[in-house]
C-alpha cells in the first residue's frame, strides 16, 4: 500500500463518516437514535491507523529508509497517542 492508496482509503472512510452523520440529522435518517455510533466509532479508529501510517511512511522516507516498513499499529497504541 502506498501513499496514495492510504489517502483514498482516508478519503473513502471520510465519505462513509460524513454520510452517517449527515443521515442522522434527515427525516427519515437514523436521527431517533443518532448515527451508528459502534460504525462512526470503528470509522475514528481507522482514519486514526491510516493517518498515523501515513506519518510513519512518510517519515521513513524523510530519513532515508524504506517507507514500506511502514506497519499499521493496533488501536489501543494509535488511540493513547497525546495531541
Amino acid at each position: 500500500m502506498d501513499n496514495q492508496d492510504i489517502l483514498e482509503r482516508i478519503k473513502a472512510l471520510v465519505e462513509e463518516e460524513h454520510g452517517l452523520r449527515e443521515g442522522s440529522t434527515r427525516p427519515g435518517g437514523a436521527g431517533a437514535g443518532g448515527p451508528d455510533v459502534l460504525r462512526l466509532q470503528q470509522l475514528e479508529e481507522q482514519l486514526d491507523q491510516c493517518w498515523d501510517l501515513l506519518r510513519q511512511r512518510r517519515a521513513k522516507k524523510d530519513y532515508g529508509e524504506n517507507p514500506d516498513e511502514a506497519e499499521v499499529r493496533p488501536v489501543g497504541e494509535v488511540e493513547g497517542y497525546q495531541s
